[in-house]
């Protein structure tokens, strides 16, 4: 990758002052919103034990990837191509597959800040517990990351314009909002609806995180989950791209 293209894709991020609210400090500001109702301070039973603010910390790390997959890539990508961006470079030294990689990394590298933003103020701000897994939780991290990159890809992919790419990336954000649990945590779902979520990308997440965060190994089955959502789309915004 080009360090030069990765330096001014990151500059052009920091001047958009809508992608750094809602992908960086939104899913945070959430958690913060909701830490500060009471009931949310105590313990509930359908959760497990759990108080409702442990609960919505690895949710508000799966909103921030979410918003950076599904909502910022696919405009910054729709946008270069529809412009001619990406056509132009083509015919340069530096290829356009170094301005995707550049901009997916930009993305990618955000929203784990954020989620590390909400560890943090989760930890310190209402005394959420520290994922006691570490390693089991940012591999599951890691890999839905991968998952919400591969899913704006074929968003991108699917878009002539960014107008469409906001339609359908609209589309999109709404379902796996609710499997990632914004409105519903997957522990608490109906036993049928939960095992149908857990086979999206984010509601295995979820349920990767909430286990990894338990103390507990990610079960191998959410994070095969998770790695196979990551081929399919990936192989699929490979099919369907198009630089022009």
């Amino acid at each position: 990758m080009n360090t030069a293209v990765l330096r001014t894709e990151f500059r052009l991020f920091r001047r958009e002052p809508g992608a750094v609210f809602w992908i960086f400090l939104f899913p945070t500001l959430l958690l913060a919103i909701l830490g500060s109702i009471p009931s949310f301070r105590h313990a509930d039973t359908a959760l497990g034990g759990l108080r409702p603010v442990d609960a919505y910390v690895p949710i508000a790390v799966l909103i921030a990837l979410i918003m950076s997959g599904v909502q910022a890539l696919p405009q910054v990508l729709t946008g270069y191509r529809e412009r001619g961006i990406l056509r132009r470079m083509a015919v340069t030294p530096v290829r356009p597959s170094a301005l995707l990689s550049a901009q997916m990394t930009v993305q990618g590298a955000v929203a784990l800040a954020s989620a590390l933003l909400a560890l943090t103020v989760g930890r310190l701000a209402f005394g959420v517990t520290l994922p006691r897994q570490p390693a089991g939780y940012l591999l599951a991290l890691l890999l839905a990351a991968a998952a919400a990159l591969a899913l704006g890809s074929v968003v991108s992919a699917l878009s002539r314009t960014t107008k469409i790419a906001g339609a359908i990336g609209t589309a999109v954000f709404f379902p796996m909002m609710f499997c990632a649990g914004v409105w519903i945590p997957v522990r608490s779902m109906p036993h049928a609806l939960a095992r149908v979520v857990e086979l999206t990308p984010f509601g295995a997440a979820a349920r990767a995180l909430d286990q990894a965060a338990a103390g507990n190994w990610p079960g191998w089955g959410h994070l095969g989950v998770l790695a196979a959502w990551t081929v399919l789309l990936t192989a699929g915004a490979a099919r369907w791209f198009r630089w022009e």
